[in-house]
């Protein structure tokens, strides 16, 4: 073989290498930051730009994408303990052309951290409020997801604000008082006897207390590799004193049941979308949003647990475009009837 031909292959095998290289020693050495890599990759992918706003120097990130246009914007609530990146995999099956918000609930991620009065229902709903309104999104009624905690909220939010909402969508939300206990709250009401609040499922601290926490979270089983179980933990563990300050004002006496106490006051389009294998907040609560909202439309999607957006992002996508096309040509049709 030719000595330059030779070198070439050299050169080029060097030069594949070296990114196959990095990414081995990122998946070994530093998963953490191949997590967050990830995230921008796929925001990059789908279009997604971050971008903060403020409103008396309280400071909200978010990731947008599109413009206010036909259809109305949509604005998404993250679960707790998550950030809007949660939701990419649904956006990735939403048109390109629908505005989409996706923001980092208080103290969460790129989201200024205060204290106590800003992490209950009614504090996460005065502060995502004081979001519409300094990013405009008030100015056309547009359509509000939420899911878990962020479901919660998003029900509280219609409760209060109807006017701002052309409709709803709440995906296993929690904030209910459900006719059937989860694994979950019944392992809440082991820690609330022996008062630890150490040992939280859904705040881990290790590799073994994190695939615990996937396995109560997810239906669908992943095999997930030690290395990236270790780099989800390590973005955590920071943050965990967060989370338990959040988590302890959530399930406290002002927001246990803030949905239930407000559902009644739901006047807006309702969607309820929930994995009928939910370990986290028991699908039985469905019913209760259904017979407290009329006309309220509600999902129950098979083997699926709470993580309903990770595990069935594309069905959940079209329920919502489909929920949400339904609602904006029944509105079409009642002006056209009223002219």
């Amino acid at each position: 073989m030719d000595l330059d031909v030779l070198n070439m292959f050299i050169i080029a095998g060097g030069t594949l290498a070296i990114p196959i290289l990095a990414f081995v020693a990122s998946f070994l050495l530093w998963p953490a930051a191949l997590i967050k890599v990830y995230h921008w990759y796929w925001r990059r992918r789908l279009g997604m730009q971050v971008d903060y706003a403020e409103y008396q120097g309280y400071r909200f990130c978010f990731s947008h994408r599109g413009n206010p246009g036909a259809r109305p914007s949509v604005l998404m609530l993250h679960g707790f303990s998550a950030h809007k990146d949660m939701w990419l995999g649904v956006v990735k099956f939403l048109p390109r052309n629908m505005h989409l918000v996706c923001v980092d609930m208080p103290g969460h991620e790129g989201t200024t951290r205060t204290g106590a009065e800003d992490y209950s229902i009614e504090g996460q709903v005065n502060r995502i409020h004081q979001f519409v309104r300094c990013t405009g999104l008030k100015k056309k009624p547009f359509h509000l997801i939420g899911t878990s905690m962020g479901g919660n909220v998003a029900g509280v939010y219609a409760a209060r604000h109807p006017t701002d909402l052309c409709g709803v969508t709440l995906i296993c939300p929690a904030g209910l008082q459900y006719p059937t206990e989860s694994k979950f709250v019944q392992r809440l009401r082991e820690l609330e006897k022996s008062q630890d609040s150490d040992g939280i499922p859904l705040i881990p601290s290790t590799p073994e207390e994190m695939e615990e926490m996937l396995r109560l979270c997810s239906f669908v089983r992943f095999k997930i590799p030690k290395q990236i179980l270790q780099g989800l933990v390590d973005v955590r563990i920071p943050n965990n004193d967060f989370y338990r300050e959040c988590f302890m004002e959530l399930v406290g006496e002002k927001s246990r049941h803030s949905l239930h106490e407000n559902m009644h006051l739901i006047s807006t389009p309702l969607q309820v979308i929930w994995g009928k294998n939910d370990q986290v907040l028991d699908v039985s609560g469905a019913s209760v949003l259904s017979e407290a909202v009329s006309g309220s439309q509600v999902h129950l999607l098979d083997n699926c647990g709470h993580s309903v957006v990770m595990e069935r992002p594309r069905k959940s996508a079209q329920l919502i475009l489909d929920f949400i096309i339904a609602q904006q040509n029944a509105g079409i049709n009642s002006n056209k009837k009223r002219s």
